[in-house]
């Protein structure tokens, strides 16, 4: 494996974000291939990882996938990269409930990195010794090998600070607060990269004067966990044709899921919904996103005239959170109700308050869907179904839809609130599905 680095935080909003993109920037200016990564199910932050580093930010979360999956995955998309940086989620320890699974530590340890941690400084001295002995500590098969102090006050202050935390954890940086390197943010997370212009030379140089990168890289060549060597992953020949909705609209995307589609002998056009394209394939994935803050373009869209038509010819659809959204019969934003798809007949209504938000288990016996899957949910949205709708999928973790239940279903075609990865998510049956389709 390529040597890896894992900057992790206290806690949520320490700026840990901030500092993952600013190493990865600023490695990146000297010339050095940076492969990135994001602990958890996140969809956002990877945007900006891949805008940054020109390479493809990839999730490793230990809830979805399994240890192995994740030291395979990086081992095949490192191969090619000076030094892996993964960008931490939530508190070092932070997992699902009160476990260890799907936190950054838990991450760490899968795969032997060393851990950054950042530490929001602001109004303390003395007492982040304190907290660095507390997390180094906790579990000592995690590796805390230095720690980046966010929000010094002053020289004096960061100063302070280091005279009083342990001597066998370097003190890699000491950030000043900086309004010029923050990203928007708004309900589901940060803006997306493509919504932001970045000045990642002003990143980059911020980082440069006040972290010590050499430092950093040295801490990263410790050794990975070997894994066994999954050679080179090469795509199939394609011989099927899947249209992936890709715009403002629908953009959370798992690369690992564009990977597999690919290696089942796929191959995917991209196509925007809210421009009203529907290029000619085989099969349609509708992602999740913001149809919400494009949902005038979306109801006149051609596309969303001609995706029942193409449902009910037994074109494989599947779509997940917005679009399962963008699929029902209609959208109700701000007591407006939009007309949809109508691939489903459910009305989806937006919402000012968090909904669901969590990882997720759900049980099926479809013809499609047979098992367990594993994924996330994350909502400021409710679906109500009609009595003739189908719901495939029985919740034992999550919400799903409605009582106990996800993944309405009509003709081929499936959608979710939850989103899926492939490492439970049947991507080949999906493929022959859409292959089976193509050859009628």
């Amino acid at each position: 494996m390529t040597n890896s680095i894992l900057i992790a935080g206290t806690h949520s909003g320490v700026g840990k974000t901030t500092v993952s993109m600013g190493i990865m920037a600023a490695l990146s200016k000297r010339n050095l291939k940076v492969q990135p990564y994001k602990v958890g199910p996140d969809y956002i932050d990877p945007t900006h990882h891949t805008a940054i580093c020109k390479k493809s930010s990839r999730n490793l979360d230990t809830y979805m996938m399994d240890e192995e999956y994740i030291r395979k995955s990086i081992e095949y998309s490192s191969n090619d990269a000076d030094i892996s940086v993964i960008e931490g989620v939530m508190g070092l320890y932070d997992g699902v409930d009160s476990t260890e699974i799907s936190s950054s530590a838990h991450v760490a340890k899968t795969i032997g990195a060393p851990v950054i941690l950042v530490v929001n400084v602001h109004g303390m001295s003395r007492s982040v010794g304190a907290i660095l002995k507390g997390y180094s500590e906790y579990d000592k098969d995690v590796n805390v090998a230095g720690v980046v102090l966010n929000k010094v006050g002053s020289q004096r202050h960061a100063q302070m600070i280091k005279d009083a935390l342990p001597s066998d954890i370097p003190v890699v940086g000491a950030l000043p607060k900086n309004q010029n390197v923050s990203v928007p943010s708004r309900h589901l997370g940060l803006h997306m990269a493509s919504e932001e212009d970045h000045n990642l030379d002003e990143l980059a140089e911020f980082i440069e004067e006040n972290i010590d990168l050499d430092s950093v890289m040295s801490l990263a060549r410790e050794p990975a966990k070997p894994v066994t060597s999954v050679g080179t992953i090469e795509n199939k020949e394609p011989d099927v044709t899947i249209g992936v909705g890709m715009d403002g609209a629908f953009c959370f995307y798992y690369q690992d899921m564009l990977d597999s589609f690919r290696q089942c002998g796929a191959e995917i056009k991209f196509f925007s919904p809210v421009k009203g394209e529907l290029p000619d394939v085989d099969g349609i994935y509708l992602g999740g996103g913001y149809p919400e803050l494009y949902i005038e373009d979306l109801e006149k869209s051609k596309t969303t005239s001609g995706l029942k038509n193409l449902a009910a010819d037994g074109m494989p659809i599947y779509g997940e959170c917005g679009g399962m959204q963008y699929l029902c019969s209609s959208y109700e934003i701000d007591d407006v109700e939009y007309k949809m798809a109508d691939l489903f007949p459910a009305k989806t209504r937006m919402t000012n308050k968090l909904k669901a938000l969590g990882h997720t288990k759900a049980e099926a016996d479809g013809e499609f869907i047979n098992g367990t899957l594993l994924g996330h949910e994350f909502h400021y949205s409710i679906t109500e179904c009609s009595r003739d709708a189908k719901l495939e999928y029985e919740m034992i973790r999550g919400k799903g839809i409605e009582d106990g239940k996800d993944g309405l279903s009509e003709h081929n075609s499936i959608a979710s609130y939850m989103h899926a990865h492939p490492a439970t998510f049947p991507v080949n049956k999906f493929v022959d599905m859409c292959r089976k389709y193509s050859r009628r």
